[in-house]
């Protein structure tokens, strides 16, 4: 039998795996705080010169081009690289795709020049990357028409990854099987870097199973859980944001059972 959301926390807590980030720096402290939070050991490493060595004292690597420049994702192809010599899992939040050629040339070329594992973004941020005429507005998604799953299926294929689409319902596959993930909360969308978060929650559980859409779908339901006992106690954007992170710390095995909402994953 699989493991379920819980098992794949309490292996987190248990390993403490370092998980390895070139993320954005609008959210760098909150991504490297949920790390911490549910267990793992950030680590936030940006130069070109010591990249390829971080690397490889890692068991995940996330990469997140929300604040992209030429430089930085030269220094996220060297990490990617090694990452892939090493054989750990590679992380690709495609933030902002579809708003600027820029941002799409550079997913391109980081899909193309390294093996990305896992490709996460919203509902126009995927389109873009599968190369659906779409814009995304600022980091912000916009309607996508069409099936999404099957959207999601038909790149996970062509790019031989597991593709993850966050939103209300958030559907995550590798192209033979496939999850949708309706935990989660709206005041999500009223703070900034909950997407960045994801990616890096995504990149942690990753680092403990090695089948990386169930790692995907466990570690989005337990950060969904954690989002839904968080707003049921906030007042508004900051009080959620602290309580996301204390219920994250806290999340327990019945809590994560008794409030999953997963299509897909055994004994759901």
């Amino acid at each position: 039998m699989r493991p379920g959301a819980f098992d794949l926390l309490e292996r987190i807590r248990q390993q403490k795996p370092v998980i390895h980030h070139l993320t954005n720096w609008v959210t760098i402290y909150d991504c490297a705080q949920v790390v911490k939070t549910i267990g793992a050991s950030p680590v936030m490493a940006h130069a070109l010169e010591e990249v390829a060595d971080m690397v490889q004292i890692a068991s995940a690597l996330v990469l997140n081009i929300g604040t992209l420049t030429i430089d930085f994702v030269e220094a996220m192809k060297i990490a990617a690289q090694g990452a892939n010599k090493k054989g750990i899992p590679v992380i690709l939040d495609v933030c902002g795709a579809g708003a600027t050629g820029l941002r799409d040339r550079k997913c391109l070329e980081l899909l193309s020049e390294a093996r990305i594992d896992i490709i996460k973004g919203n509902t126009s941020e995927v389109a873009r990357v599968s190369g659906e005429s779409v814009r995304t507005k600022g980091v912000d998604a916009t309607e996508v028409q069409g099936d999404l799953a099957a959207l999601a299926e038909k790149l996970a294929k062509q790019r031989q990854a597991t593709v993850v689409i966050t939103g209300k319902e958030d559907i995550v596959t590798d192209g033979k099987k496939t999850f949708v993930v309706a935990n989660g909360h709206g005041m999500m969308t009223s703070v900034v870097g909950t997407g960045c978060m994801a990616a890096s929650i995504i990149g942690t559980f990753a680092a403990v199973e090695r089948d990386l859409s169930l790692a995907a779908a466990c570690a989005l339901v337990c950060y969904g859980v954690a989002a839904e006992a968080a707003a049921s106690k906030s007042s508004g954007p900051a009080s959620f944001k602290q309580n996301l992170f204390d219920c994250l710390y806290h999340l327990d095995r019945a809590t994560v059972d008794r409030m999953q909402r997963i299509a897909g994953l055994a004994g759901s």
